[in-house]
């Protein structure tokens, strides 16, 4: 059994900082990619930052020069660092992750709970 599981949203202020926190346990093998992906009541769930295995990243526009993808791989853990916030940042934020399983052997591709940022004064 793998699983994700997220922490740290909160409600903010605008102009505030939160980190997100996404920690994978079980049978792993390998963490192939990790992402972090947002949906916002009434919209589709959509990309926010997403982090390989080599450490390349990649950024949805909207959060360019505000938010931070990184991963501690000893620790199967991803981060997202969200800076300079804005109400239109408010949203559920999912973890993703493709990982390659001890037992049963395979790929999987597993998304968390979910965590809620509210960015309102």
């Amino acid at each position: 059994q793998v699983q994700l599981v997220e922490s740290g949203g909160t409600l903010v202020q605008p102009g505030g900082s939160l980190r997100l926190s996404c920690a994978a346990s079980g049978s792993i093998l390998r963490i192939n990619s990790m992402a972090w992906y947002r949906q916002a009541p009434g919209t589709q769930r959509e990309l926010v930052a997403g982090i390989i295995s080599g450490g390349s990243t990649n950024y949805a526009d909207s959060v360019k020069g505000r938010f931070t993808i990184s991963r501690d791989n000893a620790k199967n853990t991803v981060y997202l660092q969200m800076n300079s916030l804005k109400p239109e940042d408010t949203a559920v934020y999912y973890c993703n992750a493709a990982i390659v399983r001890i037992s049963p052997p395979g790929l999987q591709n597993l998304w968390g709970q979910g965590t809620q940022v509210t960015v309102s004064s």
